[in-house]
């Protein structure tokens, strides 16, 4: 048994998007395999498959199954891992590669949102063993009971890794993307962002959580669980990147790291008689519909009705509200919202909010309500004022 210091990496569909790309990336793992690494590849799939297959899905079906839409979008990922294998065979670096399912990534039976629940990396440590970089599919597992293949949700390959990267003790787990870490904004936003080169576990997961699409936010609460060495890094510039640990010397308390946002925000209406039995008919009517639950952000109960503004990925949102139109007191609710939210390192300051409310009304936008966290303070606005509302809110950083 080979005792090489193992180093999980996860590239985007991004870094994968053509063949010569996947070439390069194969370059870059033989040059950590020489090194002596045991070296785990996690893929997603190349560019933008996973929302081409979809849309093959809708143009095939109205209510695609969410079985076989899992089978389907499980394919994407497989493309990449026995594409970059064979790149590395013909760089003379010995590769196999894995399917969740072959390399024990054990899943509840939910489709389309799977939660990991063990990992069993049998098969991965005796390729490890042989001297072999393991690549894997990111995104998917199969569930142990009824051996139904499951896919993790969108960000799912981030979880992946992490969770191959604990269970493996894996000396980092580093996520490869095609920007420079962490930022303060999206750059496709904010041209004059920033980058973050330390981050602690709970701000990150505030971010993620709030709309930063740099990882899952489940991914990192995985992360700091596990206690994983997690880093971020842009594909080719492995001299920056993000470094995520526990804390963070120095940085002052209350100080705005980032803004984020979640572009689309659904309200959901209820006819209840309490918040309890609004939440319990909500949850039979996704059960009998097969769908995953959304990310829920607030809710509140008045007037016989429990109102649920919640976010997912937009084929899910357009699946939830598709099924809430034959009635049966459930109904979506008024116009879609977008969130913008300012993250601090410990804690928001107590004049916060008023100066942010200032600000926005300054470019003209009016909020339609806030939501404060211990380190986050979210706006909900509407959706054509979003990317105003990061540029506005960036200026305080």
């Amino acid at each position: 048994m080979r005792n090489d210091p193992i180093i999980v990496q996860k590239y985007g569909g991004a870094c994968l998007e053509t063949p010569a790309k996947i070439r390069a990336v194969a370059g870059g793992l033989a040059y950590l395999h020489s090194r002596g690494y045991g070296v785990v590849a996690i893929v997603s799939a190349m560019g933008r498959t996973t929302d081409e297959l979809i849309k093959m899905a809708y143009q095939v079906s109205a209510h695609p199954n969410r079985r076989e839409l899992d089978m389907l979008l499980t394919t994407g990922e497989r493309i990449s891992m026995s594409l970059l294998s064979m790149a590395l065979s013909d760089l003379g670096v010995p590769a196999i590669s894995f399917t969740g399912s072959q390399a024990g990534v054990m899943t509840d039976d939910s489709h389309s949102s799977a939660r990991i629940l063990d990992v069993r990396p049998v098969r991965v440590r005796e390729e490890l063993d042989r001297g072999r970089v393991v690549v894997l599919a990111g995104f998917q597992g199969v569930n142990p009971v009824t051996k139904e293949i499951t896919t993790l949700g969108r960000g799912g390959s981030d979880t992946t890794a992490v969770a191959m990267a604990a269970a493996l003790k894996a000396e980092c787990c580093e996520i490869i993307k095609e920007v420079d870490g962490v930022c303060s904004a999206d750059p496709r936003i904010v041209a004059n962002f920033k980058p973050l080169r330390q981050l602690d576990f709970a701000s990150l997961s505030e971010m993620c959580f709030w709309g930063a699409k740099v990882l899952h936010f489940r991914s990192v609460e995985l992360a700091q669980s596990q206690n994983v060495p997690l880093a971020v890094k842009k594909w080719g510039g492995a001299e920056h990147g993000t470094q995520v640990m526990r804390e963070v010397a120095g940085m002052e308390n209350g100080k705005l790291l980032a803004v984020n946002s979640t572009a689309r925000i659904e309200h959901v209406e209820i006819d209840s008689a309490d918040l309890n039995q609004g939440f319990e008919k909500f949850a039979q009517h996704l059960k009998k519909h097969s769908l995953s639950w959304p990310q829920l952000l607030a809710s509140a109960f008045a007037d016989g009705k429990t109102r649920i503004m919640l976010s997912s990925d937009s084929e899910s949102l357009d699946t939830l509200l598709r099924t809430l139109e034959g009635g049966m007191g459930l109904r979506k609710q008024r116009a879609t919202l977008s969130s913008v939210t300012l993250t601090c390192f410990g804690a928001v300051s107590s004049s916060l909010p008023f100066t942010a409310i200032q600000v926005l009304q300054q470019h003209g936008i009016v909020a339609d309500k806030y939501v404060l966290s211990p380190q986050s303070l979210s706006f909900f606005v509407p959706v054509e004022s979003r990317e105003a509302a990061v540029r506005a809110l960036h200026a305080l950083i």
